[in-house]
């Protein structure tokens, strides 16, 4: 069960990799708020991210998302959903006093949950996450290797796993370069009009997205 061969697997990881290392909506929310709030807030930001993306894995295998997919109204529906969503956050961003995330706050864990669940939600209220793991999970499919479920699920699992590879280094790397910045308050101000611009113009661009 679940057998392939060395092609199948060197295909599927060089796939997941090039994904992985090109630059999407997820990875400007996780940079913006690593550049914003340091390494905390930018793991927070990719293990939210990787939650809601492994939730579309589970929905992909379960058939979900391909009925989903196949209604208009329930596609436009979770569009404006997750594109209201990326605007109030971008708004609030914008509004902000530079005071959003401080690393030495006392509410620090409520703030970092806070980021974690913004990154589930912004992954799973956008319906071109499961467009795209409909259409690239089912090309890794072999005939006779397993259930088709299993087979999708052991491929989105392991698509997302390859992120751990390129994402982390880029946190900490990011965190480092932009430590400085932080500790002005006027900077942290504009921090956060980076990333309310941001989540704005992902926003904008989900909302006029097709399927």
């Amino acid at each position: 069960m679940l057998t392939y061969d060395i092609t199948h697997w060197s295909s599927f990881f060089a796939a997941a990799l090039l994904l992985n290392i090109s630059p999407g909506p997820d990875f400007a929310f996780i940079l913006s708020q690593t550049v914003k709030g340091g390494k905390k807030a930018g793991v927070a930001a990719m293990v939210g991210i990787w939650t809601g993306a492994f939730g579309h894995v589970l929905l992909a295998a379960l058939g979900v998302s391909a009925i989903v997919m196949a209604s208009a109204n329930a596609f436009a529906v979770i569009k404006w959903v997750g594109a209201a969503y990326l605007l109030w956050l971008g708004f609030n961003a914008l509004r902000s006093k530079g005071t959003g995330f401080q690393i030495d706050n006392d509410g620090i864990a409520e703030n970092i949950f806070s980021i974690y669940r913004q990154g589930i939600l912004i992954d799973l209220l956008n319906p071109k996450v499961a467009t795209f793991f409909i259409a690239f999970l089912p090309q890794f499919i072999v005939d006779g290797a397993g259930p088709v479920w299993m087979q999708l699920l052991l491929h989105g699992t392991l698509l997302i796993a390859t992120a751990a590879l390129v994402e982390p280094p880029l946190i900490f790397i990011g965190d480092r370069l932009t430590t400085q910045l932080r500790s002005s308050q006027k900077l942290r101000v504009w921090l956060d009009r980076v990333l309310g611009s941001v989540l704005v113009g992902l926003g904008v661009k989900l909302a006029l997205s097709e399927r």
